[in-house]
């Protein structure tokens, strides 16, 4: 009987095998041989820091204008900061030597006001590998969870193996938040998920050569390991920080003492205190001092208002309505938005209070009746009328898209 002279099935166990002269192999084996092929090849690829589509400053800022809405300040310091780091990688060896050091950015802001969007869309300009990791997921090393490094084995996927790809990509490690030590003091037992995380990834923010589990997963010692430095991997932090703006409203209240603090007080905007965010308050919220002092680049991001939320709507390239009027397209039917309805879609997402990505549940809850039976009908043209998306919110379950 037919078997694979590698694993040893038989010819009914697999999805295919292939004769050989004196011998067979399946899909599976193939497979396998492949992604190791890959590994060996790829590498010893190298990466020429030219290839990187560099822009200006103000040409970052207005490439990302054409994406994400709004959140000016947060632009203009990413532009600089990415703009710097890859100024710096270009610059090879200094006959001065005065070396330039990298500057790691950290994104404060709500949910769903753009802060992986950003990430996205410098390195989608940058045309660089790219990796979106979950703070949450790690822990310290010897427990279980992910060891720290795996958020590189992400980075080596994305550049497919090409190590020097990757040691000149971009990490965005999203709810920085959630690793935050429990308490105001250093704890005295391990943190295995908040202060301990944060001890780990000191190494990797700063620059070191790391070993990586080129699969992900647990670290053993018989496992082969490849070595990826980080000294020029540029770092985006995101965070929520839900609860910060008592921490900020603290300080500045402290610093209200003597004649001027009526007036001071007076030019504080209480209802957006994210803007006078400090490293102090990171800080006092559970961030330890040495990743502070390794996030040198710190920005926010405004709450998004009703404007903002209409603009998003209608605006960027990767608009919402402007996905939904292209996936009707390729049915050859015309859709359209009359202005009442999206000012309708724009109330509930306030009265819901989802901000950018609850856009997205309010749309889906309208659209979806008219994706089911449109690409059914022989109708060519639908508008989406206030009527009518009244009619589909009032017949979904508030439950769905209320949020507490």
């Amino acid at each position: 009987m037919d078997k694979c002279s590698f694993c040893g099935r038989a010819k009914k166990d697999v999805d295919l095998l292939v004769a050989g002269v004196s011998g067979h192999i399946c899909n599976s084996c193939i497979e396998q041989a492949y992604k190791i092929l890959l590994e060996e090849t790829n590498t010893e690829q190298s990466f020429d820091i030219k290839d990187i589509r560099l822009l200006k400053p103000r040409e970052i800022k207005s490439f990302l204008d054409s994406y994400v809405i709004g959140q000016e300040d947060a632009k203009k310091v990413l532009s600089v900061a990415v703009y710097n780091h890859y100024k710096r990688l270009s610059q090879g060896e200094s006959d001065d030597e005065i070396e330039i050091e990298k500057s790691n950015i950290i994104l404060v802001g709500e949910t769903g006001t753009g802060k992986t969007l950003l990430a996205r869309t410098i390195a989608k300009m940058l045309q660089v590998p790219f990796t979106i990791v979950d703070a949450t997921v790690l822990t310290e090393a010897g427990y279980v969870g992910e060891d720290i490094e795996s958020l590189l084995t992400r980075l080596l996927q994305a550049s497919d193996y090409n190590i020097k790809a990757a040691e000149r990509g971009i990490v965005f490690i999203d709810e920085l938040d959630k690793i935050a030590r429990k308490g105001d003091n250093p704890s005295i037992t391990r943190d295995v998920s908040g202060e301990g995380v944060q001890q780990g990834l000191l190494k990797l923010l700063e620059g070191a050569e790391v070993n990586v589990p080129p699969q992900g997963g647990r670290k053993h010692p018989d496992q082969k390991m490849i070595q990826v430095n980080t000294k020029d991997i540029l770092f985006i932090c995101g965070g929520a920080f839900d609860g910060i703006e008592k921490k900020i409203g603290n300080r500045l209240n402290t610093k209200l003492v003597g004649y001027s603090a009526s007036k001071e007080t007076e030019a504080i905007d209480r209802k957006n205190l994210l803007q006078y965010i400090a490293p102090q308050d990171l800080k006092s919220f559970g961030l330890i001092p040495e990743i502070i002092g390794r996030l040198p680049v710190l920005t926010y991001l405004n709450p998004l208002d009703r404007e903002a939320l209409k603009r998003i709507l209608v605006e960027p390239k990767n608009a919402l309505t402007k996905q939904y009027i292209k996936l009707f397209k390729m049915d050859n039917i015309d859709l359209s938005f009359e202005e009442p309805a999206l000012e309708y879609l724009v109330d509930k997402a306030v009265e819901y209070k989802l901000g950018a990505r609850g856009l997205r549940s309010i749309c889906e809850a309208i659209m979806i009746d008219i994706m089911y039976d449109l690409p059914s009908e022989n109708k060519k043209k639908f508008v989406v009328t206030e009527g009518y998306a009244k009619n589909k919110i009032e017949h979904t379950n508030d439950k769905k898209l209320r949020v507490a």
